[in-house]
């Protein structure tokens, strides 16, 4: 049954990889999330034309994970931008001595972006790459090496936004309440759901 779909998997899973590559080559933040969610639907394209229950409920999973996830990293990236006026890395540093309370949930949401456990994120790609595994062996390959690569991102893109000495001489706005309460409202239903993901 999955032989009609077999390009689009191939398809789907070389461009996962792919964009998971272009993550790493990126200086601007918010291109970076926005190819890391790219690379993320790739992956859900794949389960879901391989048909199988396990690959379904691990697309639905991750979709919606990634869809918190994503959004509070990009909720993340406008604080910095709104401070610093600019989205390039190397210019976004040393927050962690600045505003400690964004570096936690800067600390969360690449943890679950990297679908750490227990996250609903983790949960998703483990049913997604059993499935897979069932389909096709080799299909580990990719798979583990697209999580690599995205582990090697996600760190990439706390370090720079977080640590290091700041290269701007500007003055920074502390954090206020709606950020943190916006922030919480994207974590807070993901643990939750993580907890519990028959909810899903």
């Amino acid at each position: 049954k999955t032989d009609v779909f077999l390009p689009f998997i191939v398809l789907s899973v070389w461009g996962a990889t792919l964009a998971n590559l272009t993550c790493l080559q990126q200086t601007d933040l918010k291109s970076l999330i926005a190819y890391s969610s790219i690379s993320h639907m790739g992956m859900v394209i794949a389960a879901i034309m391989i048909q199988t229950q396990w690959g379904l409920s691990g697309a639905m999973a991750l979709m919606i994970a990634h869809g918190f996830t994503s959004s509070a990293l990009f909720c993340l990236a406008n604080t910095s931008y709104e401070r610093t006026k600019t989205r390039i890395l190397i210019l976004t540093r040393s927050f962690h001595n600045i505003l400690p309370m964004m570096t936690i949930w800067w600390l969360l949401t690449n943890l679950m972006n990297i679908a750490t456990p227990p996250s609903m994120n983790f949960t998703g790609e483990l049913l997604i790459v059993s499935s897979m595994f069932n389909w096709c062996p080799t299909t580990i390959i990719m798979f583990g090496l697209s999580m690599l690569i995205t582990a090697s991102y996600s760190l990439h893109m706390f370090l720079s936004t977080q640590m290091y000495s700041s290269l701007l001489n500007t003055q920074m706005q502390p954090t206020h309440s709606r950020e943190h309460l916006l922030i919480s409202l994207h974590i807070m239903p993901l643990m939750l759901i993580s907890l519990k993901p028959e909810l899903v």
